[in-house]
């Protein structure tokens, strides 16, 4: 019952704040105003103010408690004004308007109390989403747009109510070994997955500075969540690492292949020949993953998610997000604005899946910033404006 009253208030803020701050008191005053004015124009004979019941609902959802206690009032006060002009001099002689009275003044405190409610747990859901908001920021530590050589884009959204974190997770970091990238998906939900994923951070970025091999750094990773995770979750994840020139390296366990979208639109899914489990269950196996290079020249996009987006269903057929076929239209050609494409990207996985997403979903778009030209030692030095 909590989690419905939770999921309740939570569409109710996201209602206020995108049509109700620009309502206000305008919708139960046009209650008010439309029944004075049909029962001036109705005449003596016809009763018609028992119809400014409907304000105080009104109010209840548009405007804060006190302007609904300000509605109901008005509403009380218009009714006894018309009531002389409809020829009603004693109230309590007139059972149906002394029954009418009564149910305004129940409705009116019924309605008090719930924009009152609304409020309260208005200002509850903003405070939780701020606090999920700074520990997403602590725990994500969003990258800038560009790091290193690399020109970066995410987006990432939780699919959990209240809150902005969950148990997918990505990195991207600046080593002296170039940069390097984490994508990760833990099985599980709740607080177990965010304890989960920061584990996985943690260690991650402790390992990408000293680690001179991106499979040292997924050992590291690895280890670390054998030794601190009790609960029995594992991560799928994919390390990727740019340190050559026009290359990129890719460590698989077990995550979704990521897709490299040329500067023409080709789309190619860049899978391993042999996929690798995923961390935390290393240890049921002998060896390790062998990483791989696949050129990345610039102006290609390596387009790496989890599978929150890959199995985000359409409401209409069922059917899956087809990624890697949106993939190049999407996001070919958007030059150095990434933000713009992984905005187009999510834009159309929202419209595939009906609206809104089941799970957490990571985008995130990575492409090598074009080297400068080298200049001859004979060429006249550029004028300074």
């Amino acid at each position: 019952m909590k989690n419905v009253w939770s999921k309740f208030i939570g569409a109710l803020q996201r209602f206020e704040s995108d049509y109700m701050s620009r309502v206000g008191l305008s919708l139960p005053l046009a209650a008010i105003g439309v029944v004075v004015l049909s029962d001036l124009i109705a005449g003596r004979d016809h009763f018609l103010t028992p119809g400014i019941i409907v304000a105080p609902p009104l109010a209840a959802i548009t405007v804060r408690w006190r302007g609904t206690v300000f509605i109901c009032l008005l509403g009380a006060a218009v009714q006894a004004a018309l009531a002389p002009y409809d020829g009603i001099t004693h109230i309590p002689d007139h059972d149906v308007l002394f029954g009418q009275l009564v149910s305004y003044a129940l409705v009116s405190l019924f309605s008090v109390y719930i924009s009152w409610r609304r409020e309260t747990g208005a200002r509850a859901f903003t405070a939780i989403a701020s606090v999920a908001e700074a520990a997403q920021h602590a725990l994500m530590r969003p990258p800038e747009h560009r790091v290193g050589g690399v020109r970066l884009a995410v987006r990432y959204v939780s699919a959990a109510d209240a809150a902005q974190i969950g148990g997918d997770l990505y990195a991207v970091l600046e080593t002296p070994h170039g940069v390097r990238v984490l994508i990760g998906d833990v099985r599980g939900k709740g607080l177990s997955a965010v304890q989960t994923a920061a584990v996985v951070l943690g260690s991650f970025r402790e390992a990408a500075y000293d680690e001179g091999g991106l499979e040292r750094v997924a050992e590291r990773v690895d280890t670390s969540v054998r030794r601190h995770v009790t609960t029995g979750d594992f991560i799928t994840a994919l390390f990727a690492q740019f340190e050559k020139p026009d290359t990129v390296e890719l460590l698989h366990y077990g995550h979704v292949a990521p897709l490299r979208v040329s500067r023409d639109g080709t789309v190619e899914t860049l899978d391993p020949a042999e996929p690798w489990v995923p961390l935390g269950l290393a240890d049921l196996v002998t060896g390790g993953p062998a990483p791989w290079r696949v050129p990345l020249l610039p102006g290609d996009v390596l387009v790496l998610c989890t599978d929150g987006v890959i199995e985000a269903r359409s409401p209409v057929d069922r059917s899956f997000y087809p990624l890697g076929e949106r993939a190049g239209a999407l996001v070919a050609g958007s030059g150095p604005d990434l933000e713009a494409a992984v905005e187009r990207l999510y834009a159309d996985l929202l419209r595939h899946a009906g609206g809104s997403l089941s799970d957490d979903v990571v985008l995130l778009l990575l492409s090598p910033v074009p080297r400068p030209l080298p200049v001859h030692p004979q060429d006249p030095p550029f004028a300074r404006p």
